[in-house]
């Protein structure tokens, strides 16, 4: 199979004259409700569809570590809910019970849950049918997917360049069809990473939005869970059942939960916008500088006053996020470390090694670094209803000659910041690059504002895919 390069097609248009044998993998899980609803095909066919797809794809892509056949998930399919027999997906490093959860390690490879996360109590709740685990980078401690244990992922629009990551598995199912939706998990960067690369949409809401319960931690302190899917409005369907208070989840804050779909088409018309400058944006390529500039043209033609806002500032809580992060996950696997070093692949094992390393003093810095950097989020949100920079400096570089510590360093450049200060984060796709690869926008609001960032999402994809159509590799 050959990667694709710049060529997309376009799924069906779901009004009248649907055609029952066009591409039903391809379709946003709002089309496909509203398509199930009109009898244009069953929920066995969405099902079985996006199992070819994943029969086809997978064996190349990567994407999914363990499958599981329609009969494995008939209970949720028959209950009914707001994703009533949509097929998704989940990160392997989400707890299913029965089914081999391995965290994308080898100390984990035979690893049984007795229970689901709770999140993923939540999709079966809603009527969603779980078709499988998805490829991660190693312990979710990288951003490249290319992992020892289970193989590397491969991006669907070319192959020979990685998914990002850790929740690579998750964007690259999406992007390709295999799945609907699918969760992930956000740590410095890990759903609107390969969200930006695939060319999907991923959010990360506020920190304590979504139970981490049954999701192995990477770190306590940064740790997010969120879905990646094919449209703001599906991230808004997804995040409405998954978040909520949860008393077993310690980070989880009892917060109230806003309606994400009641206002998300009302636009952005009167908002004030920050559009991020300076050197440290700066550092991004040319073509990934003009995207996200165009699209910040989009919002002001959509009647938003969009503000040139230097965000230097965000430098220090990149290397704070990356500090705390490594020493988080050197805590964690604490006793694998010590006693088997060996099974941790290369770069996971220095990266441990190095939080370890790190005193508390050096910690303590970082700790402080955060309640600096919150505040300073704080004050700027005080002003500006939105945030906009790039979700990545670069478009998907190459699996081949790839360093995976100097990768994490470029790509969670302009992530992690807000993995530090808990704000909620969106990435969508903003055009594609001379080599037909995706480029990513990030959005950002104040704390509890997915509401808001989902909304700007919406404004802008609205213009830029009026149609409604998911643009997709041609695989």
């Amino acid at each position: 199979m050959q990667a694709a390069r710049g060529r997309f097609r376009n799924p069906p248009d779901m009004g009248a004259g649907y055609n029952r044998g066009m591409d039903i993998a391809s379709l946003t899980l709002t089309q496909a409700q509203n398509a199930l609803a009109r009898g244009d095909f069953s929920a066995q066919d969405l099902t079985e569809a996006c199992l070819r797809q994943i029969e086809r794809l997978n064996p190349t892509i990567n994407a999914f570590l363990t499958v599981l056949r329609p009969e494995r998930s008939g209970e949720a399919a028959k209950s009914q809910g707001a994703l009533s027999h949509m097929p998704v997906a989940v990160k392997d490093l989400y707890y299913t019970a029965g089914i081999r959860t391995t965290a994308g390690t080898r100390f984990f490879a035979d690893f049984i849950p007795d229970e689901d996360a709770a999140a993923v109590q939540r999709l079966k709740q809603a009527g969603a049918v779980l078709l499988g685990k998805t490829n991660t980078h190693e312990i979710a401690l990288g951003v490249t997917n290319v992992n020892a244990a289970f193989g590397n992922c491969h991006n669907p629009w070319d192959l020979h360049r990685i998914t990002g990551g850790s929740s690579g598995g998750s964007a690259a199912a999406v992007a390709s069809g295999m799945a609907l939706a699918a969760l992930g998990t956000d740590t410095g960067g890990s759903i609107r990473i390969p969200a930006s690369l695939c060319g999907v949409v991923g959010l990360k809401p506020t920190y304590g939005r979504v139970s981490l319960r049954g999701v192995f931690p990477l770190s306590w302190n940064l740790d997010h869970a969120g879905p990646l899917a094919r449209s703001a409005r599906d991230a808004a369907l997804l995040l409405q059942v998954l978040a909520g208070y949860d008393e077993l989840d310690p980070g989880c804050a009892n917060q109230p939960v806003d309606d994400y779909l009641a206002h998300i088409d009302e636009g952005v018309r009167g908002w004030k916008i920050a559009f991020a400058v300076g050197d440290f944006i700066d550092a991004s390529d040319t073509e990934v500088l003009a995207s996200v500039r165009a699209a910040a043209d989009v919002f002001q033609s959509l009647g938003a006053q969009v503000e040139e806002v230097d965000v230097q500032w965000l430098r220090e809580a990149a290397l704070a996020n990356s500090l705390m992060t490594q020493a988080d996950g050197a805590a964690f696997h604490r006793e694998r470390l010590k006693e088997h070093p060996e099974l941790f692949g290369e770069d996971i094992r220095q990266r441990l090694e190095m939080g370890a390393a790190y005193t508390a003093s050096e910690y303590a810095l970082a700790r402080r670094k955060q309640a600096e950097t919150r505040r300073q989020a704080e004050i700027l949100f005080q002003s500006y209803d939105a945030l906009l920079l790039p979700s990545t400096p670069i478009t998907a570089p190459f699996i081949e000659g790839n360093d995976a510590l100097e990768q994490a360093r470029r790509l969670t450049r302009f992530t992690a910041p807000f993995n530090l200060t808990g704000l909620p984060a969106l990435s969508m796709p903003c055009g594609f690059s001379s080599a037909g690869l995706p480029i990513g926008l990030q959005i950002v609001g104040g704390h509890w504002q997915e509401a808001k960032v989902l909304r700007a999402a919406q404004a802008y994809e609205t213009v830029m895919r009026p149609d409604g159509k998911f643009p997709h590799p041609n695989l």
